[in-house]
């Protein structure tokens, strides 16, 4: 896990590029690496090293022709078996997953990209054709940005990097109308900033004489049709079973301490229990937040998950004090809107694991959208309920300006399958809370510099469970069907059977009370930063003295005032 940057231009850009590596260096402390081909790039690296800890494993990576530098942010988790296919066509000098990945890119070219499967972002510079390659994994885990500005073309794995260099970024303010009208963080190709746009999840692009062209590499639903006989359950059950094992045991691969982060729910109890299934380390250490209050905390369901597995804990409590002191460190580190206290808490665990030397973390993200988890699962059986019409918005129209307003434009994502489950589940996937998720954990632990793996997201077993038919994702009520059969098989029966409880903390409670100064000082930032043109502040205070009287079912829009008073306020 890394960071990289790089600078396609023909001016001599050495300072520029220290300055992009200097401001984005919590992703990679252990290295800073740069290569330049003078008059033509500028390609850099943030090191944060996982696989093959030696030096000969530094980036930018240059293969054995000298042709091809490399600048890799993720990890190729079956480099291995790659390897083995790869070394009667390139002979390599490292152990490292970098060198697989450029190898393949020089056995394969870009069809490479259809056998990795891995979390990445990476650029390749061709010092012949004097051409830049770059991708992103599949679901997007690792970010990639960039930006064309006169004849300079930047990328970054963060928003701040490539920020620091434009003569000019103005907010998107189309993508900020959404974010207050709609809750939408932006669609795959947008950020909240007029010049920076990133490369969608499952896309690549190339650079060569000014042009940029982007292209989709991963064609999801394509993908299905290797899925089109459908198994009886138990063979579905076996089959899911067996890719879930592999890919849990491949991302175990690594030169450094592991760890993994967990809730009380049904994905954390079957990552627990298939942790320690299948390592031979039967002591690996789990990291949880509780904030002491017993309507939000899961703690009481780890501890007696932990209890079967006598996993060491380590509980981490969050407090009021703890949302002040991180609030703009985390709000420098996401550059864009977040998604308030439990963004924060989470962070917690990743600060806590640095401490601890833990390097890389494991993660339960993702079950929920291949399982049908979320309750309008139940209820998806119109093309309304993707879309989002017909419903009562929990947002706070009235207190945006009138010309603001107008540049509000209310998502709508594709619905390429004729089953409407499948349809919900793909927008989750590709346009909404997978997306955002992965946003934002990308950028928390990158900045304590771990490296979170995200097991459920292997591409296999997405591609998988999304084929199945209903039955085995909800059956009589139950959601998440096939995995809790698989669980109960491995855990406890109340675990495996748990009711779905989302991960919460008192940010209702907090903001109103222990939070109250803090609330109203990023209001007042808000009232003076260079987006006050955007809001009626008479109507912002009418919903914060409600607030503050009791209205309090939401607390969703009051957190997007102050996190946007963080974000421009300053």
């Amino acid at each position: 896990m890394c960071g990289i940057a790089g600078i396609i231009s023909g001016k001599h850009n050495v300072g520029d590029l220290q300055d992009m590596l200097k401001l984005q260096q919590h992703r990679g402390p252990d290295h800073t690496g740069s290569y330049f081909d003078p008059g033509y790039c500028a390609l850099g690296h943030n090191r944060l090293s996982i696989i093959d800890l030696s030096a000969k494993a530094n980036q930018p990576f240059t293969d054995n022709s000298n042709r091809y530098h490399l600048s890799f942010n993720g990890e190729i988790y079956n480099y291995k078996e790659l390897k083995q296919e790869l070394k009667g066509h390139y002979d390599f000098k490292t152990a490292s997953d970098t060198e697989v990945l450029i190898a393949a890119y020089v056995v394969w070219g870009k069809s490479c990209l259809n056998q990795l499967n891995g979390m990445f972002a990476f650029a390749i510079w061709d010092n012949y054709e004097k051409k830049l390659f770059a991708a992103r994994d599949r679901f997007g885990v690792k970010p990639f940005f960039y930006s064309k500005e006169d004849e300079e073309f930047y990328f970054s794995s963060e928003i701040k990097a490539i920020k620091s260099l434009l003569k000019s970024n103005s907010p998107n303010e189309q993508v900020w109308a959404n974010y207050f009208a709609y809750g939408s963080y932006g669609m795959p190709g947008e950020t909240f900033h007029q010049n920076i746009q990133q490369l969608p999840g499952g896309h690549f692009l190339e650079y060569h004489d000014g042009n940029l062209k982007l292209d989709k590499w991963y064609h999801f639903e394509d993908s299905l049709k290797s899925y089109s006989h459908i198994l009886p359950f138990g063979e579905a059950k076996k089959s899911y079973f067996e890719i879930l094992s592999d890919s849990i045991s491949l991302r175990f691969r690594a030169d450094v301490p592991i760890g993994f982060n967990i809730s009380g729910g049904v994905d954390s109890s079957l990552l627990l229990a298939l942790v320690n299934q299948l390592h031979e380390n039967k002591h690996i250490k789990a990291y949880t937040f509780y904030t002491g209050n017993e309507n939000y905390d899961e703690l009481p369901w780890v501890e007696k998950m932990i209890e079967t597995t006598q996993n060491p804990l380590k509980k981490v409590k969050i407090q009021p004090t703890d949302v002040i002191k991180k609030a703009r460190f985390l709000s420098d580190i996401q550059d864009e809107p977040y998604a308030g206290l439990p963004t924060l808490a989470y962070a917690s665990l990743f600060e806590t694991a640095q401490k601890d030397g833990i390097k890389v973390l494991l993660d339960g993200q993702g079950m929920d959208e291949q399982w049908a988890g979320y309750d309008y699962y139940q209820n998806s059986k119109t093309t309304a309920t993707i879309q989002g019409t017909g419903k009562t918005s929990p947002f706070r129209f009235k207190v945006l300006n009138d010309d603001f307003k107008e540049l509000a434009k209310k998502p709508v994502y594709p619905t390429p399958f004729d089953d409407n489950l499948q349809n919900l589940q793909y927008r989750d996937l590709f346009y909404t809370k997978i997306p955002r998720a992965l946003r934002f954990n990308d950028r928390i632990s990158m900045a304590y510099s771990t490296e979170l793996r995200e097991p459920f997201l292997d591409y296999r077993m997405v591609e998988f469970a999304f084929s199945q038919p209903k039955e085995h994702k909800i059956s009589n009520g139950i959601q998440k069907f096939l995995i809790r059969e698989i669980l109960k098989e491995i855990a406890p029966k109340d675990l495996s059977y748990a009711p779905k409880r989302p991960l919460q903390t008192p940010q209702r409670e907090w903001l109103g009370n222990e939070l109250k100064d803090f609330t109203e000082e990023n209001l007042e930032k808000l009232r003076y930063s260079e987006a006050s043109h955007w809001f009626n502040f008479g109507e912002i205070q009418k919903e914060w003295n409600n607030y503050k009287a009791g209205e309090n079912q939401s607390s969703f829009h009051i957190w997007q005032w102050i996190n946007a008073g963080l974000l421009i306020g300053d």
